[in-house]
């Protein structure tokens, strides 16, 4: 008979975050804080980060409220410096930073023909040089400091569907978190490091708010983009902590480069 190993006798181990730091930035976003409280109730230690200082004092009450701990910077990734401040300021605070949780993002719908370059620009810099500034500045501190770090990403749906709304920005950039994604899995692999992204469908966060509301054209974008999703309805924050727990946790050490859809069935048809 073949021998049972530790984890196998305690699978749970495999979860176990505690002790470990986090850098979140977007924290104050609805995955970002979702994250946070998942991970801080798990007894992981928090760096939130986010360009409000009123939302980010909230999350942290709130990590707190579940009995864990997190620092706040009121900072966004708009340069490699900045990334480099937000990683230095984790550094100094808790000593490491084994995972990075890129939770930012952004999106301004709009047809081609009426959408400016600028507006394109804003999202792609939001989604996808953000991510890549960060990445840069912390993966070359783990792999400086022989880490065997996580870094998880947030994606979509619409990197692999188009859509009819006038998404060329938003598409174009999840487009660019899946390859970066994949990109970076296989460059840090040699270095024990893991990239993945998960990539919902449509899920209650400040940016479709509108569609929970009660007005009658967020009602029925709600009821038709639900129509087109087997469970039967649209996500919400909470619906994704389980997967973002198993891509930041030893339970993935053998995970890298996957966009994971948690998307209620909706690229399955």
């Amino acid at each position: 008979m073949s021998e049972i190993t530790p984890t196998l006798r305690d699978p749970m181990s495999m979860f176990d975050v505690r002790g470990k730091v986090a850098v979140i930035t977007g924290a104050s976003g609805a995955f970002g804080r979702a994250c946070a409280l998942t991970l801080g109730a798990l007894g992981n230690k928090l760096v939130l980060v986010s360009g409000s200082e009123q939302e980010l004092a909230e999350v942290k009450a709130e990590v707190e409220d579940v009995g864990g701990e997190a620092v706040t910077l009121k900072r966004r990734p708009d340069s490699l410096e900045d990334a480099e401040a937000i990683r230095d300021f984790a550094l100094e605070t808790y000593g490491k930073i084994d995972q990075l949780v890129i939770a930012s993002g952004y999106n301004k719908a709009g047809f081609i023909q009426n959408l400016s370059y600028e507006d394109w620009q804003a999202v792609m810099d939001a989604n996808v040089r953000g991510a890549w500034f960060m990445a840069k500045a912390i993966g070359t501190y783990w792999i400086e400091n022989e880490i065997k770090g996580k870094m998880l990403m947030m994606s979509s749906v619409r990197g692999r569907h188009g859509n009819i709304s006038g998404y060329t920005g938003y598409c174009t950039s999840k487009g660019a978190t899946d390859a970066l994604t994949r990109v970076l899995a296989t460059e840090w692999g040699q270095h024990g490091i893991t990239v993945n992204s998960i990539a919902p469908t449509v899920f209650r966060s400040k940016l479709t708010a509108w569609m929970w509301s009660d007005d009658p054209v967020g009602q029925a974008t709600k009821k038709r983009s639900a129509a087109r999703i087997p469970l039967g309805r649209l996500g919400e924050a909470e619906d994704l902590m389980g997967m973002a727990l198993y891509l930041l946790a030893p339970a993935s050490d053998f995970c890298t480069g996957q966009i994971m859809y948690v998307d209620g069935g909706f690229t399955a048809g």
